[in-house]
């Protein structure tokens, strides 16, 4: 049986990968795929105490994370392909469509 701590550890590890390209990266796709990653880890984290403790609630709130995940992708990615049929970029720093 694996321990509880390897899950940490790689949750930790996946959250600040996570962490790093959002803040590193200007690419809006990497910002997001970087999102995921931290949601991802928070999952795992969830996942692994729920198994830890016994009890099913951690897993019931990660496929509520998941569901509502899956809703901000779709809304994102909207945003994304309206944002690049009208600017032709997707670099954060050239994006001044929202500035009023």
């Amino acid at each position: 049986m694996v321990p509880l701590s390897w899950y940490l550890i790689l949750g930790a590890v996946l959250f600040v990968i996570g962490v790093a390209g959002v803040l590193l990266r200007r690419n809006v796709l990497i910002i997001l795929l970087s999102l995921e990653l931290m949601l991802n880890s928070v999952n795992i984290n969830l996942v692994a105490f729920s198994h830890f403790f016994g009890d099913s609630r951690g897993q019931i709130i990660a496929i509520f994370v998941i569901a509502i995940t899956a809703a901000e992708v779709a809304i994102a990615l909207g945003v994304l392909v309206a944002l690049v049929r009208n600017k032709a970029t997707l670099e954060v720093d050239e994006i001044t469509i929202m500035k009023g």
